[in-house]
């Protein structure tokens, strides 16, 4: 296989696993467009190997240490397959931050290992390395250096994280795993067996509309980085934080009941956002 079907085939894996919007668009550059898809799949597959549910948990460790182990063999100019050739290209070609990538391969290690979290710093924390390191690598594809720029990004990615947390609440319990921290849970009188059995009240409706609200706040604190994006780029974010505010206000609209419920943005929601984003680029 060579390198460009590589690219290809990345570009090809990006199109088919979009979760709320596509990975690659309209909004990015025909040079970057192969740059941004190897990316993802990276980041596609290490996560197919962390949520292999049907595996036991000590074959996915194995698996996703092997993942890891041909990404530093890789970045070394050992290629197990012409797809580690492809990442090492893009990351050398567009001087991106290794560090990132392994940060990445440290959050999917974590959701191998853990299912529980404590306190909202510690689900932060998960955050920092499963959500923010994509944001950071995207803004070095634009040559987007600043101290200022990261923490923005990290403001919106972390944003987005927890949106989708909330949206997958019920999709996530059958797989074990709860990232409400237990800190929250205690504070809004509900408990992990409510949970679990998927009784919904109206101290867990409390209690989302709470962590709604910050998760809001963050894509609000993040919005300053749009002013120092290029014109296509900034459209495309601007649409992002527009999806991420959109299943938030649906969340509301349900009344917070999640526990057997996901809300979805439909091809109205798609158009509607496409269309504010434009109308309101500065």
């Amino acid at each position: 296989m060579s390198l460009e079907n590589v690219y290809n085939a990345a570009i090809k894996v990006a199109k088919e696993h979009y979760e709320n919007f596509p990975v690659v668009s309209f909004f990015l550059s025909a040079e970057l467009i192969p740059h941004v898809a190897m990316v993802y799949k990276f980041a596609r597959t290490a996560d197919d190997i962390a949520d292999e549910g049907s595996l036991p948990k000590a074959e996915r460790l194995k698996r996703l240490e092997e993942f890891r182990n041909n990404f530093r063999l890789a970045i070394k100019g050992e290629y197990a397959n012409v797809f580690w050739e492809g990442i090492v290209n893009t990351i050398r070609k567009l001087n991106l931050s290794e560090d990132y990538f392994f940060d990445l391969l440290e959050a999917f290690e974590q959701d191998i290992n853990k299912t529980r979290y404590a306190t909202m710093d510690e689900l932060l924390s998960y955050c920092n390395k499963s959500a923010n390191p994509i944001g950071r690598i995207l803004l070095e594809m634009f040559n987007i250096r600043d101290e200022d720029s990261r923490r923005q990004s990290d403001f919106i990615c972390t944003a987005l994280q927890l949106t989708n947390m909330w949206q997958d609440i019920s999709v996530d319990l059958l797989k074990g795993r709860i990232y409400l921290p237990k800190e929250t849970i205690t504070k809004f009188n509900v408990s992990e067996e409510e949970i679990i059995k998927r009784k919904h009240s109206e101290e867990f409706g409390k209690m989302m509309e709470s962590l709604v609200k910050y998760t809001e706040s963050l894509f609000y604190r993040g919005k300053g980085l749009l002013n120092k994006l290029p014109f296509k780029f900034k459209i495309q974010i601007t649409a992002t934080i527009y999806g991420g505010l959109k299943i938030l206000k649906k969340i509301d609209k349900i009344n917070f009941k999640l526990l057997n419920y996901k809300v979805k943005l439909n091809k109205i929601d798609y158009l509607l956002i496409f269309i504010k984003s434009l109308l309101t680029y500065e």
